[in-house]
């Protein structure tokens, strides 16, 4: 086929195709949704010609002189480039072509919002080069954009005679995200249908669809009329759990993981929980649950595909931080210990400041997710100016949320310090509580939300002069988004984030009563006050040595910011700090040290990286802090 033969049968094809911008948008949706919304500019922006590799090869280049981001879009969806590499077009032929592109660009602009632009198609010979290529120029004035005057939202099947919905209704209605006053655009249109879809099916009404919609737009008065009909189809509850895949774990254990009631009503949210919590697990290497349809919506199966873990697993590891350089461990985990069915998981970890062997055995959960654990750890670590080498015995009960986590534990310390030729040793014997809050929007790439944790004990020392002790802590990290949800990459550039730590503890307890320095702190390093070197915050001594204290104040302030490429957001984020710590055995004696820096995130395939450069005001000393994950 020659290339007039190839020309005429796709010019002819899309005669048939193309559509008037105000039929089209009627239509609802019959192209290809827009990477983002385009707002107008108010000065046309003419571009160079684009040159291909080979311009032998082509017909003709195009020029186009537009606002920025319009003129972005025509560039990647114009119909004319298609008929470039057709390099036989006479004068008369593509001039015909150009009568179908102005056609095509009107569509594309309606897209946009823009019903009333001024475009001008013209060819550029170039008859004193004759080597050169011709040009198809294309001028475009967008004018005003059409803005929404109007929508109405409607509902039907169950969820519109159904009293309890209404919640459900208002919300919908509430978070439309193309209101009144809005500039109108295929793919804010298209991307408001999917949202209200979305809140419609993941509570009760997971068949819902959209019966109904259309754009009505008026291109003289530059408004639009939005409408929208869904449909909910039946209300669903769950059934019971068809489980599917399990051999070595029986029924009873994925139930009590996935925690889904019969009865209840349909809740996407609660299925996804239930397959992150079998995931989790770490009993299985692969889960999906989802809701089977077909049958009664009054009592609907839940379906549970699984691949189960190997009974056994040993991982290697290899990793690194600036406080402790690098670090080794190997990890054994036996899902099934032979005899009483609790799962064993023992670690031996080596590095530059502690070496640590330990080993935790857990039951199965029962109906309220409660498990028994006991665990022991041997463990040599630098703390301070002294070397410690501890060893911790526990006994208790641990119970996982979604968001909240509960221990209840029997402890033993014993902690041998020694630096020089100075020993002590001291052992205590606690019963503790902690209590954990999760509540951040994302993990472990959090954005928004809160994290809130507490301890406290009490018990014993032991030896010739056994003392009471109660010990406390406290931790909290807050982040907020400085704005909201639909604001332009580029406003978030300029805001991102704010992130604040707080950490306070205390060990109350007679002056002369022997502590295990394990039961005290210390602060300082990678994930606490950067600027000073891992645990080296602690309670001075008379000597001059760092020791473990009673008291501990801790906090800091971080601003953080999208790292913003050719106005597309990155992976990556940049972040200053003001980081601030002290210990002490008397409150009295608490003195802030200050470090403050900057660094860089990168959202990597294993958590967050971490890279600050910080300096310690107390010690006038900068300090690089590597770290990978999130953790609270």
């Amino acid at each position: 086929m020659t290339g007039r033969q190839e020309y005429q049968r796709i010019n002819t094809l899309t005669k048939k195709l193309v559509l008037g911008p105000a039929f089209f948008l009627c239509a609802c949706g019959w192209l290809n949704p827009l990477q983002a919304q385009v707002q107008a500019q108010s000065q046309i922006q003419p571009i160079a010609p684009t040159v291909a590799a080979n311009s032998k090869a082509l017909a003709f280049d195009i020029e186009i002189a537009a606002p920025a981001n319009v003129r972005d879009y025509l560039l990647r969806h114009i119909e004319l480039s298609r008929y470039r590499e057709l390099n036989d077009l006479d004068v008369n032929e593509l001039a015909r072509l150009l009568t179908a592109a102005e056609l095509n660009v009107l569509d594309l602009l309606a897209t946009l919002g823009y019903f009333s632009p001024q475009v001008q198609l013209a060819v550029v010979e170039t008859p004193q080069n004759p080597g050169a290529l011709r040009r198809v120029t294309l001028s475009v004035e967008p004018g005003e954009s059409v803005k929404v005057n109007d929508v109405n939202i409607e509902f039907d099947g169950a969820i519109a005679h159904d009293e309890s919905a209404m919640a459900q209704i208002r919300a919908i209605r509430a978070t439309w995200s193309l209101p009144k006053g809005s500039v109108f655009s295929q793919s804010a249109w298209n991307t408001a249908k999917a949202d209200a879809l979305r809140l419609l099916t993941s509570n009760l009404y997971p068949v819902g669809q959209i019966r109904d919609s259309r754009a009505d737009i008026d291109p003289d008065a530059k408004q639009a009329i939005l409408s929208v009909t869904l449909d909910s189809g039946p209300a669903y509850r769950l059934g019971s759990l068809q489980i599917k895949g399990n051999q070595r774990f029986d029924t009873q254990l994925v139930t009590r993981l996935a925690r889904l009631s019969p009865g209840s009503a349909y809740s996407q949210s609660e299925l996804v929980a239930a397959q992150q919590r079998l995931s989790d697990s770490g009993f299985f290497d692969s889960v999906f649950v989802s809701l089977d349809t077909t049958g009664n919506p009054a009592d609907a199966p839940i379906l549970v595909q699984l691949r189960e873990a190997k009974l056994q697993k040993i991982v290697f590891g290899v990793g690194g931080s600036t406080d402790s350089g690098l670090r080794l461990s190997v990890e054994h985990t036996h899902h099934k210990v032979p005899g009483i069915d609790w799962r064993a998981v023992s670690k031996l970890s080596l590095d530059r400041t502690t070496r640590s062997f330990g080993t935790e055995l857990t039951s199965p959960p029962d109906e309220t997710g409660t498990r028994w654990v006991t665990s022991a750890l041997f463990q040599r670590q630098t703390s301070g100016s002294f070397d410690v080498v501890s060893q911790r015995y526990r006994l208790g009960r641990t119970q996982t949320g979604d968001k909240v986590d509960r221990n209840y534990y029997l402890q033993y310390d014993r902690a041998e310090d020694s630096a020089g030729n100075f020993s002590a040793t001291a052992n205590a014997i606690t019963a503790n509580y902690a209590w954990t809050q999760r509540n951040f929007d994302s993990l472990p790439f959090p954005s928004d939300g809160y994290g809130l944790g507490a301890e406290l004990g009490g018990g014993m020392t032991l030896g010739d002069n056994s003392q009471p002790f109660v010990r406390a802590q406290a931790r909290w990290l807050g982040l907020w988004s400085l704005v909201g949800s639909r604001a332009s990459s580029r406003t978030m550039a300029r805001a991102g984030r704010v992130a604040v730590r707080a950490e306070g503890g205390v060990v109350l307890a007679r002056e002369g009563a022997e502590l295990p320095s394990t039961q005290l702190f210390l602060t300082g390093g990678d994930t606490s006050v950067r600027g000073y070197a891992y645990r080296s915050i602690g309670s001075g001594q008379a000597d001059g040595t760092i020791a473990a204290g009673r008291y501990l104040a801790a906090g800091s302030i971080e601003w953080q910011r999208p790292i913003v490429v050719n106005d597309r957001m990155t992976d990556w984020e940049s972040t200053v700090f003001i980081d601030a710590g002290s210990v002490a055995d008397k409150p009295s004696e608490l003195s802030i040290k200050f470090g403050v820096g900057a660094g860089v995130r990168w959202r990597s395939p294993v958590g967050p990286l971490q890279m600050d450069i910080a300096y310690g005001v107390a010690t006038r000393e900068f300090r690089l802090h590597l770290n990978v994950g999130f953790n609270f």
